[in-house]
């Protein structure tokens, strides 16, 4: 039977094969000179991670580690890497396409002992092991994994007035029933052929997705509706990244409203910490949150004498808090009139709102930081996040999440302890989310970018 070999495939191969092919021939080159085998890759840590206020994103900073071959604690992270490197390049060549699995398991194995002294080293233990070495050969290669072909779980969908290319067929994207294109791993080798949308719907949550899909959101909306099913994937990041820089079309992220669901909101934005250096190809700088916003909940004036103070901690004096609500917001740079109409009444809040758990404050002082959450509330709350045993560490909070318009809505969050799943919009009534609360936001830019 005749071998089937993707023309854009081989490319994507030949360009790969040849990165790796680079870092093994300076290896080369530094034995035949008779020195010390190295490697130097930039430090994949938080102290190395920053963020580019000009570019909006999180970025790997300059700092470097030298691998040597010669230095005891470094000799095992050096042949891990080089191991790593050659099953890729293996596999480049030999026209396959593993997935992160096959590689843990193709370089998984026990060293020989070379005396009855020596104790059994295996290359690696867990996965978690192989894939931060995986991570390490992505930044010594400049090439991401999906550019090397191996291939992951795929996770988002996609649907819409759009025609794609991959491999050698071409999927329309607005005849996909009631299903949806499910974005493959290798997000870059998909070709886009022509598309009748005017900007993309990111919705965290997949069963939204499906509703909105199901009442056609996307058709009278002339917009591309995606789904990242939670935290999103990288080829998700990356398939929305590309539909908003060569198609020029904008992105509005919705997300549940809690810090889990604004930090998800910041993947899409700015990147991750642990994927730094990823974020000029992954992260998408001018994605804008539509919602939820805590602001939609309650509106710009927080029922304070809702809250609960037990979970803080604390004894709270309401009447200051609403009085210190308004000067924190000044203090920190809000300008707008505080004058936004909750879209649910206080009986609808009552039926949809979950009360916030610590862990939920935690992630909240995580964004802004310990000292911005102290300016909101008057005090260092007391949060102990159940399992760790531990009290919350101080955080320095985040730069991108210091924007006023951010500050306004952990500190509506904080007032209230209340958070709200985008299926509560729904709930209230699939065509009230569809065609009243998220084409009112687009139109009257009540976003967050």
């Amino acid at each position: 039977m005749e071998e089937y070999i993707d023309k854009i495939d081989l490319e994507a191969r030949r360009k790969s094969a040849e990165a790796i092919r680079k870092v093994f021939l300076k290896l080369i080159d530094q034995i035949k000179k008779g020195e010390e085998p190295r490697l130097v890759i930039k430090k994949r840590t938080l102290a190395n991670t920053i963020y580019d206020p000009a570019k909006k994103m999180l970025l790997l900073g300059e700092s470097k580690a030298v691998r040597r071959f010669f230095d005891e604690g470094e000799v095992k992270k050096f042949m891990q890497t080089v191991l790593m490197a050659s099953i890729i390049y293996d596999a480049l060549v030999n026209n396959e396409y593993p997935t992160i699995r096959d590689l843990y398991y193709r370089g998984k194995h026990t060293i020989p002992k070379l005396s009855e002294s020596d104790k059994e080293i295996n290359t690696w233990d867990e996965q978690d092991e192989s894939d931060a070495v995986l991570r390490d050969v992505e930044v010594l290669t400049n090439k991401l994994r999906e550019e090397m072909l191996i291939l992951s779980k795929e996770k988002g969908k996609v649907v819409g007035d759009m025609r794609i290319r991959s491999g050698r067929d071409v999927i329309d994207l607005s005849k996909m029933g009631h299903g949806a294109y499910a974005i493959e791993s290798t997000a870059d080798l998909i070709e886009f052929l022509d598309v009748n949308a005017e900007f993309v719907l990111v919705v965290e949550k997949d069963a939204v997705f499906q509703q909105l899909h199901r009442i056609g959101f996307w058709r009278k909306m002339k917009c591309l509706l995606v789904t990242s099913a939670g935290q999103p994937d990288r080829a998700t990041r990356r398939f929305v990244r590309r539909l908003n820089e060569e198609l020029k079309l904008p992105v509005y992220v919705v997300a549940d409203s809690d810090p889990y669901g604004f930090y998800i909101y910041s993947v899409f934005k700015i990147g991750s910490i642990t994927l730094s250096y990823e974020s000029e190809r992954l992260a998408t700088p001018s994605a804008r949150f539509l919602g939820v916003m805590m602001s939609d909940v309650f509106g710009d004036d927080p029922p304070i004498e809702e809250l609960q103070t037990s979970i803080l901690g604390n004894t709270v004096d309401r009447k200051a808090l609403k009085k210190r609500y308004v000067e924190v917001l000044r203090k920190y740079g809000y300008k707008k009139s505080l004058d936004k109409k909750p879209f649910l009444s206080e009986e609808e809040r009552k039926m949809f709102i979950i009360r916030a758990k610590q862990q939920d404050i935690a992630r909240a002082i995580e964004l802004v930081g310990t000292s911005v959450v102290k300016d909101i509330l008057g005090f260092e709350p007391k949060i102990s996040v159940k399992g760790k045993g531990e009290r919350v560490k101080r955080h320095p909070g985040y730069p991108w999440f210091r924007d006023p318009r951010w500050i306004k809505e952990i500190s509506i969050f904080l007032y209230t302890l209340a958070k709200l799943e985008i299926e509560a919009m729904a709930s209230k009534g699939l065509k009230f989310l569809a065609f009243e609360y998220l084409p009112s936001k687009i139109e009257t830019g009540d976003y967050i970018d």
